[in-house]
């Protein structure tokens, strides 16, 4: 591809947000006319993000500015189950309440860079909560996950 059509495409590709994709010509033909969707996850596990959480909450800006809509998924589930500070560590494990009053905060921090609403390039916040915990996979993860870290799974043939 040379240049890219579309607004969206040539803006994160001049600001080194782009390195690889799968179909580069088939996305930018899409944003060029129509709207993309596109998510990006974040867990519940602090009250804030950090700074290395900016450079997809700009993503998530710059489609929204471009006409596309932008899902801002929160793993209030995936929160459920904690995340070790070091690799034998038991998982710190949150409450509901813990994770609720968490997911409020980010979502008052997302509202500087984004807008939610029900428009067509209004940006969307979904909780993986809500169909993680009718599968009983939390408890599932919580039970068998807390054995083993998340680098000891990766490595697992």
């Amino acid at each position: 591809m040379s240049e890219p059509r579309s607004q969206f495409l040539a803006d994160i590709v001049a600001r080194g947000f782009m390195h690889q994709c799968t179909d580069l010509d088939a996305l930018d033909e899409k944003a060029a006319n129509g709207t993309i969707v596109a998510y990006i996850g974040y867990d519940c596990t602090g009250p804030s993000l950090h700074v290395g959480h900016m450079v997809s909450i700009m993503m998530l800006r710059r489609m929204q500015q471009t006409g596309h809509k932008p899902i801002v998924l929160m793993g209030g589930g995936t929160t459920k189950v904690g995340d070790p500070s070091g690799k034998d560590e038991q998982r710190q494990l949150l409450t509901d309440e813990q994770i609720g009053a968490n997911m409020a905060s980010i979502r008052k921090s997302f509202e500087n860079y984004v807008t939610f609403g029900d428009g067509p390039s209004d940006a969307v916040m979904v909780n993986n909560d809500d169909w993680l915990s009718e599968l009983m996979y939390i408890p599932f993860l919580r039970d068998v996950g807390r054995h083993f870290s998340v680098n000891r799974m990766l490595s697992m043939d």
